[in-house]
């Protein structure tokens, strides 16, 4: 049983599933209306107002969330998090309400993520658009079945729209028209990309285009579809409500009225923009795309490791290196008993990636390294993820004070530690067994060799020598043994 989580600029939602008969049935969803997204004041911060609403739907949620035996929990946040200034003191407060870590997933995973979902509920094999109008961004996928071709994330969303064009909640002519020609503008540069030529049908995936399609359908507006002529007649009878809190149409609950407008306007943009005809409202999306790649996951086909390979191959890495890398270090890591596991996986595909800085130049390549892991598009990774990564390849080699502040986690510093030896070991063409080198970390590193072995690679002695004194500069004790 799995559990998704989408912390939205507008909404909070969960789904709890069941995965059987190859199928994602869902057996629990709430919602909290919390809109995040209007809680950032003119610094960019969340407002203490905001995170408190936040806490308490979290807190909600963690009492669902305890309810269910669930193998596996992941808590997605969009872009309302992602630009927030003080994420950073936001997180651990929510996180400890919630009970599980968040993830803050950059627009272009979320609109992978969002495609999976979509992708579960559509089986043909055509070319599809699909569109995904959140509280703070807008995504756009061009897929050919189950296969993505393009993604692009939009920083527009209905919460910022309404606040901008919408203000206390009043809906008029110029102003509506003004948030069309904005929601244009942010539109146009991309526009000839996802031109009718590459796709045969379009799909809107999020609640706000579900919304929208409610409102058409029950209220008889336009040709009954999401279409320009739809869009316009809902335009003309949401001015005519004067005000959000004054919008009667069937089907629309309160909270979605209040940001309806700007939703309109960015959906009238985009199809203005790009020339889409109709829009196909489907009912699956990012909490859906979540519980797949759980899933997914859990039997071993995990996204991440193909986006490695395929990082590994675009700039045409060493494999054979690289590999051996990444299977020394888990070894050693594994030798070091680890608490956290999930830093198996990160210093696995860290090992793999560690040489990608070469691609730019030999001098610094693990800095080079390090800031293409960091900002490189990695689908299936979360940006906590791809961070951890890069302070790890970044630590491979030299000095470790740009890095001292996280080798507090002891876990992080056995993976530093392994990372370090590893590639040691594949510089110096070695491959050390189980029983030629011991190690223990713990308030200290204490490494046992034997002399034969050393006495077999005299270098090692001079590199293990000097790797003593980069971790001696850290405060971090380093004791070697020779055993006969």
């Amino acid at each position: 049983m799995f559990a998704a989580i989408d912390l939205g600029s507008n909404s909070f939602r969960l789904h709890i599933a069941r995965y059987e008969d190859d199928a994602m049935r869902i057996i629990k969803s709430a919602r909290d209306p919390v809109r995040l997204g209007a809680g950032l004041d003119s610094k960019g911060n969340l407002s203490a107002a905001a995170i408190d609403k936040a806490i308490a739907s979290l807190t909600r949620f963690n009492a669902i969330l305890t309810s269910y035996p669930l193998s596996a929990v992941r808590v997605v946040a969009t872009n309302t998090v992602r630009v927030a200034k003080n994420a950073a003191q936001f997180l651990p407060v929510a996180e400890a309400a919630l009970g599980y870590p968040i993830e803050i997933i950059s627009g272009e995973e979320e609109g992978r993520l969002i495609y999976m979902g979509v992708a579960s509920v559509l089986n043909s094999n055509e070319r599809r658009l699909v569109i995904d109008i959140g509280g703070g961004s807008t995504e756009l996928i061009i897929s050919h079945g189950q296969q993505i071709e393009k993604v692009e994330s939009f920083t527009i969303g209905t919460v910022p729209q309404n606040l901008a064009f919408f203000p206390d909640g009043r809906i008029e002519a110029a102003a509506f028209d003004e948030a069309i020609l904005s929601a244009r503008s942010r539109f146009e540069d991309a526009a000839l990309l996802f031109k009718p030529d590459f796709w045969s049908a379009a799909y809107g995936s999020s609640g706000t285009v579900r919304a929208i399609a409610d409102a058409i359908a029950k209220n008889a507006l336009g040709d009954g579809q999401i279409s320009l002529k739809s869009l316009q007649a809902l335009k003309k009878r949401l001015i005519a409500f004067g005000h959000t809190d004054d919008i009667a149409l069937s089907g629309m609950k309160a909270d979605r009225a209040t940001v309806i407008a700007g939703g309109t306007a960015v959906l009238i943009a985009m199809m203005q923009e790009i020339g889409i005809k109709t829009i196909s409202p489907v009912d699956a999306g990012l909490r859906m795309g979540v519980l797949w790649d759980l899933q997914w996951r859990a039997s071993k086909l995990d996204r991440r490791d193909q986006s490695v390979r395929d990082f590994q191959q675009r700039f045409a890495l060493d494999a054979v290196r690289a590999e051996q890398v990444a299977q020394t270090a888990v070894d050693i890591f594994a030798l070091l008993k680890p608490t956290d596991e999930t830093y198996i996986g990160l210093l696995g595909w860290s090992g793999l990636l560690h040489e990608i800085g070469l691609v730019i130049s030999h001098s610094s390549y693990h800095k080079h390294a390090a800031y293409m892991i960091e900002n490189a598009d990695l689908p299936g990774f979360t940006a906590r993820e791809q961070r951890v990564m890069s302070r790890l390849v970044l630590a491979q080699k030299g000095n470790l004070r740009k890095v001292e502040e996280m080798l507090s986690n002891p876990d992080f510093a056995k993976a530093v530690l392994a990372l370090r030896l590893a590639a040691m070991f594949m510089h110096a063409r070695i491959a050390p067994g189980a029983d030629e080198l011991r190690l223990k970390m713990k308030n200290r590193i204490e490494v046992e060799m034997h002399k034969d072995w050393i006495k077999r690679h005299p270098t090692v002695s001079y590199w293990i020598e000097k790797e003593k004194d980069v971790w001696d500069e850290v405060g971090i004790e380093f004791s070697i043994r020779l055993n006969a």
